[in-house]
């Protein structure tokens, strides 16, 4: 009954079925049959109190704790009866601690209300009544055409209905949400994706049916009935068309999406953790010490009591010629005087728990939190930031973490990607100044000397190299090395999703063909940075890769315009490891440029130096660098129409599509033709690997969350120091069921008790981890217990803070830590015994909700091993001393009011300080 006035009332949104219909611009039947649905709104609320309950909902809060509500009961016996001490006593003290506390979490509270209010108060663009209406983020409603221009981030959850490109598709990154800064692509239905103007928009008549709101950031299956023509037309709706809340539009000038989740109901809020006030170990254990002292407390007052009417059971120890009863003593009950008398000694013994204890604490967390803002080992001379502290209470559990739960891209990583060495046909080179030169000493050298590819001249220069003295071939042979370098260098420029920005800062052209740029004026955006940094080797090189349209991809040679037909794009997956563009050249030749991982690409190829290669990539690895092989294959006309039409066929089918595209990718891409490997290097962040080290060494677990693929997660491990050269890897992913996921997890168990010796490191992805915490949590425990060195990838950021917590209700109980720099990872840090934020310029609200932040990953071993470990000393001491002096030491004080309280019924003038002097 009231779940239904609630919806009534808007309060509720109803969710009674799978899915939800949307009416693109509110455009609902006209037929009176349709009642619309309730949606929430589009605001987001992150703050915890408001101004009406701030005041009942914190002090709720704070005597929650067991030590305040403790002191208040104290407090209100002594004001109800009449105690031997004054009520001021432990009344001012508990309201001191009570005010701080609360104006420090209301200033926490009102810095929240400020992002709330800036978020929701961020101008948009609406399509309404025929035209762009401005309005703020909080007003979106669902079924609204909102309107974003480049750079801009997307208020609420949006399907693209069109862009300024002709074939609706767009760039984006989320950085805020998985953590990639990576080029994504998404795409327009066709039928809407030529509705570019307002007014066209303002005339589609269209309704989405989708699932209802749920947290997978990849996962969204809907679709679009378009009426046309007195006709309906269906379209499918995947990921691919959903623009996500907290994302940011790139390398297109605007884009029109359609609103279908708004407010707490996007992906983005659903991956977010309330925020929960945290509670440290060591006050957890005074919450613990200070139940059996209560305890304790209380049977002394019960004894007391007994004993004190004990004593008086004799008339002459009742009523002493010295203390004479009123007459309204001798009549009262006996019971209220009981329970009087029964309280009065519990007022007398309550110093053995000390209020003054914990109002030193307090002031010691809440001062002593300004040295870690003023440490200048803890400040950034490059950005000029210091650490900041968000929540004192927490500084003692610093020293006491076990397990650091830490993001990659951002936080271990710059995610600046940069292009060191490749191999080319068995030769190795490295970039040196934006030379190619190869590395040591070359077939058929006498002396070793080096020569180099200019970044200016590198194809006419070939000829040069191969008449060196390191290159003393045959014309033949120096004919065949350029043209192999040249292939090498045209499949880094063509096999790729690279886009060129359409605004230049000089204002020079706005289509995809910027042919009268220099290479330097060109802004790449890429799927993957990988991409990126290997299209801008190629560039400096002398093979520059201009732009692209849906059927063509161009590029200059020294100064020559070369146009390439794109036939397909074989899209990267997980499985197989690798992409693959079909094109065809200028001369009228079919070619399939692979590239990919070298255990996807190396056994699919039957020609090329494929054992050197195979060495070379080794050695990129053993450097901590990230490996790609590139291949090549020449079609016939008749091998390409068999391609066509059986990529046609896959890729139209209703029913397992996925499984017949990959027969068919699988088909394609084999008898290759080996070109080389590239070796890239993901920057680290100075002295990660120093950090990493000496958390292991201290005896602490590190864990990496990372959204990243398996292989590019895997790559920095290395490369940072998380896993060893020397380490077993072992592997959990792409688990498809329950069943497959117990016998993996079973092998693993059964590989790591045979093996004692060898340290081992797990790899596990977000899907397999899903299943191996749905019904085999102890299992996998048991596994990741015995690795030294855990990756997560292919995370989304609820199961982040799911992995975490898994940690926290082990058996063990240890004391966890979180790390990252990004929106995506604000669930993890929230979850985490202490979460701290990288500040950056994705990084603001990871460091804004986050217990304290730094600016670097190096500054943790700081933060850790000295201010940790100092204040955990410093209260440890503090408890161990209040405890001691209390129940140790009796004063003179307390013999003499015990004696009177135990020896009198009167409390009138027993215990004024006058009475202790007399």
């Amino acid at each position: 009954m009231w779940r239904w006035i609630r919806q009534q009332l808007g309060f509720d949104p109803p969710h009674q079925s799978d899915t939800r219909t949307i009416y693109i611009a509110n455009r609902f039947p006209q037929n009176g049959l349709y009642t619309p649905q309730k949606f929430i709104d589009n605001r987001i609320i992150s703050s915890k109190y408001t101004v009406w309950n701030f005041v009942p909902k914190n002090l709720f809060e704070q005597f929650r704790r067991v030590a305040n509500f403790y002191f208040l009961i104290i407090f209100l016996v002594q004001l109800m009866i009449d105690t031997p001490t004054s009520p001021i006593t432990s009344g001012l003290p508990l309201f001191f601690v009570i005010t701080v506390t609360a104006i420090k979490q209301g200033y926490e509270d009102w810095l929240r209300h400020n992002s709330d209010n800036e978020v929701n108060g961020a101008p948009v663009y609406v399509v309404r009544s025929g035209g762009l209406v401005k309005t703020r983020s909080k007003n979106i409603r669902v079924g609204d055409i909102v309107r974003i221009a480049k750079d801009e981030i997307f208020p609420a959850d949006l399907v693209l209905l069109s862009s300024d490109r002709l074939d609706g598709s767009c760039h984006v990154t989320t950085a805020s949400l998985d953590g990639e800064t990576n080029l994504k692509t998404h795409v327009a239905v066709p039928e809407t994706a030529i509705l570019q103007t307002v007014a066209n928009l303002d005339s589609l008549i269209a309704v989405i049916e989708c699932q209802q709101p749920e947290a997978d950031l990849y996962r969204f299956m809907g679709r679009m009935i378009i009426s046309q023509q007195m006709e309906e037309i269906v379209r499918p709706l995947g990921p691919e068309s959903l623009l996500l809340r907290g994302a940011r539009l790139k390398n297109t000038k605007e884009i029109f999406g359609v609103a279908i989740y708004t407010g707490m109901e996007t992906k983005m809020a659903l991956n977010y953790k309330s925020k929960s006030q945290k509670r440290s170990a060591v006050e957890k254990s005074m919450n613990t010490f200070l139940i059996i002292y209560l305890i304790i407390l209380i049977s002394e007052a019960i004894i007391s009591t007994i004993l004190k009417y004990t004593w008086q059971a004799e008339e002459k120890w009742d009523e002493p010629w010295y203390n004479q009863k009123t007459e309204h003593q001798r009549n009262s009950s006996k019971i209220l005087r009981f329970i009087s008398d029964f309280l009065a000694f519990l007022v007398l013994y309550n110093f053995i728990i000390p209020i003054s204890l914990y109002v030193t604490v307090e002031m010691q967390k809440f001062l002593g939190s300004f040295f870690i803002g003023w440490d200048l080992d803890l400040y950034h001379e490059e950005s000029g930031q210091k650490a900041q502290v968000n929540t004192s209470d927490l500084n003692e559990e610093l020293g006491q973490v076990e397990y650091v739960f830490t993001d990659k891209t951002g936080t271990l990583t710059e995610n600046e990607m940069q292009f060191r060495e490749c191999s080319i046909n068995g030769m190795k080179y490295q970039e040196i100044n934006g030379r190619l030169v190869p590395e040591g000493p070359t077939p058929d050298s006498s002396e070793g000397n080096l020569t180099y590819l200019s970044s200016s001249s590198h194809l006419n220069n070939l000829s040069h190299l191969t008449t060196s003295s390191s290159f003393r071939t045959s014309p033949e042979n120096e004919t065949e090395l350029i043209e192999e370098h040249d292939l090498f260098f045209k499949a880094v420029s063509l096999c790729h999703t690279v886009q060129i920005s359409n605004v230049q800062p000089d204002g020079i052209g706005d289509g995809p063909w910027q042919s009268n740029l220099a290479p330097s004026q060109l802004e790449y955006y890429a799927s993957s940075p990988d991409e990126k940094a290997l299209v801008e080797a190629a560039a400096r090189i002398g093979i520059v890769f201009i732009g692209n349209s849906e059927e063509t991809m161009e590029v200059k040679i020294l100064g020559k315009l070369e146009r390439y037909k794109l036939l397909h794009i074989l899209e990267f997956d997980s499985d197989r490891r690798r992409m693959s563009v079909i094109v065809q050249a200028p001369s009228g030749e079919m070619l399939l440029f692979a590239k990919g991982a070298e255990s996807s690409i190396l056994p699919n190829c039957i020609g090329g130096e494929i054992e050197k290669t195979r060495i070379h990539v080794d050695e990129f690895a053993l450097k901590g660098l990230r490996t790609l092989c590139m291949a090549y294959r020449q079609f016939t006309p008749k091998e390409y129409e068999e391609i066509d039409k059986r990529l046609f066929e896959a890729r139209t089918a209703l029913q397992q599509r996925e499984e017949k595209l990959a027969n068919v990718f699988h088909f394609i891409e084999k008898d290759l033709i080996l070109l080389g490997a590239t070796a890239v290097e993901d920057r680290l962040q100075d002295k990660v690997r120093e950090t990493i080290e000496a958390l292991r060494m201290a005896g602490i677990k590190v864990w990496v969350l990372t959204g990243d693929k398996h292989e590019t997660a895997v790559s920095v491990s290395l490369s940072c120091g998380h896993f060893h050269r020397t380490m077993n890897i072992l592997e959990l992913i792409n688990q498809k069921s329950d069943n497959e996921c117990a016998e993996q997890l079973t092998q693993l168990a059964r590989r790591i008790t045979e093996d004692h010796v060898i340290q081992h490191g797990l790899v596990v992805d977000g899907t397999s981890l899903s299943l191996a915490l749905r019904e085999h949590e102890k299992l996998f425990m048991e596994v990741c217990r015995n690795c030294s060195a855990v990756l997560c990838c292919r995370m989304a950021p609820l199961q982040k803070a799911k992995v975490i917590r898994l940690i926290k209700i082990s058996p063990e109980k240890p004391i966890t830590l979180a790390v990252g720099d990004g929106a995506n990872d604000v669930s993890m840090i929230q979850e985490a015994h202490v979460g701290i934020g990288i500040m950056g310029k994705e990084g603001r609200q990871a460091a804004r909700n986050s217990d304290y932040a730094i600016a670097r990953f190096k500054f943790l071993s700081k933060l850790l091993f000295v201010h940790g470990h100092f204040y955990y000393i410093r209260i440890a001491t503090l408890v161990q001393y209040f405890f001691y002096k209390n129940v140790c030491f009796i004063t003179p004080q307390f013999l003499y009011q015990f004696y009177c309280l135990f020896s009198q019924q009167s409390f009138g003038t027993a215990y004024r300080p006058s009475c202790i002097t007399e």
